[in-house]
């Protein structure tokens, strides 16, 4: 957090959580990934996750975490690109912990579609299309806010602390509690937009999505016990401080415009 949990994209006084240099670059039609800062590390305060507990879990090759919204496609978050286009230049690793695991499925993308109107701040989605479907679990989303309270699961391979810059391919998970915008509000002020954003953290702080985390999942078990997606990792101040969530795209407020946009590619 100072975080776009991509790591040097000023928004709102925040970075972005991607482990990243620069934006995205859009040249004619192809799409041009963001030049990655440090191999990815995982989620601060988390503990390894274990092989196929998160199946539909996605590394991206620019320093990003997303979902498997569809076999072949990702939902990560708009940050992470910049712009929409035909690209082959990212690749998604899928179906391992490790990142550096022979059983690793690596599959390159075509096609990347940013949320329409995203200027940097809020919308925070974005779909990356694969070139062959993945033969795994995807993650459903959220439709409304139903499940948008209680305790969160978070996992990823970024940052284990604030600007930590060490390596490690493990995955990591960590539980965080909901944050209401009121309370978010009291750090954040007018920054968070309430409606397209959730907050959860820990309050004495040490557990937290860092860099290298943007565009993961934030998820929850439903009433039938499957996973469902409520939020997806966007910003936040510096990472794990205490009394400062971190900052999530609300899935429910999108998952319309998400579905209308995966049917298009």
């Amino acid at each position: 957090m100072l975080t776009n949990r991509a790591v040097s994209l000023l928004k709102r006084s925040a970075f972005k959580r991607a482990a990243a240099i620069g934006a995205v670059a859009l040249a004619t039609a192809s799409l041009q990934p963001v030049a990655a800062q440090a191999a990815p590390v995982p989620v601060v305060g988390g503990t390894p996750a274990a092989q196929n507990e998160f199946p539909f879990m996605v590394s991206l090759s620019m320093g990003c975490g997303g979902a498997l919204y569809k076999k072949d496609v990702v939902l990560t978050a708009a940050h992470c690109v910049d712009g929409s286009g035909n690209t082959t230049r990212i690749t998604a690793t899928a179906g391992v912990t490790d990142l550096n695991a022979s059983g690793a499925i690596k599959v390159k993308s075509t096609k990347v579609l940013q949320a329409p109107g995203y200027n940097g701040s809020g919308k925070d989605w974005a779909l990356i299309k694969l070139a062959r479907p993945i033969n795994l679990p995807t993650l459903k989303l959220a439709t409304n806010t139903r499940y948008n309270r209680g305790t969160f699961t978070i996992a990823g391979w970024g940052d284990t602390s604030e600007n930590a810059g060490t390596g490690s391919t493990k995955l990591l998970k960590a539980k965080v509690p909901f944050v209401a915008d009121r309370q978010c509000k009291r750090h954040y002020g007018s920054r968070l937009i309430a409606g397209q954003e959730i907050c959860a953290g820990v309050p004495r702080g040490g557990v937290d999505t860092c860099q290298g985390d943007s565009g993961g999942p934030m998820f929850r078990k439903d009433d039938s016990g499957k996973w469902l997606q409520v939020g997806i990792v966007s910003w936040g101040d510096g990472c794990a401080r205490p009394l400062v969530p971190g900052v999530y795209t609300e899935v429910s407020t999108f998952s319309s415009a998400i579905a209308r946009a995966a049917a298009t590619l």
